[in-house]
């Protein structure tokens, strides 16, 4: 489990990227510290969460290793998900929309 350094400013707070080895991996350990499913970002080229810095020192605090955004590309180049389209009833959220 990962969690970037990014610190993307968007409506006024600084986000992260929650990522994982596996897109299993990564909606478990989500969903356990408690990181809504709609901050997971469909259709993104590489699998994972838009969490928020107090979403970011949980992931921390409950084992995530901390790496640079650059990190964070190489390690999603390696996870790959089919694209999905999200469905009516689940609310979805990015950062980049």
């Amino acid at each position: 489990m990962y969690v970037d350094d990014a610190g993307v400013l968007k409506h006024g707070y600084a986000w992260f990227h929650l990522m994982a080895d596996s897109v299993q991996e990564l909606h478990e350990f989500a969903a356990s510290i408690g990181v809504p499913s709609r901050a997971f970002h469909r259709g993104a080229r590489h699998p994972h969460y838009d969490v928020s810095a107090s979403q970011r020192r949980r992931a921390l605090q409950h084992g995530a290793t901390a790496i640079s955004a650059r990190d964070a590309v190489r390690i999603g180049r390696r996870v790959a998900e089919p694209v999905r389209p999200a469905t009516a009833d689940h609310a979805q959220y990015s950062l980049f929309a």
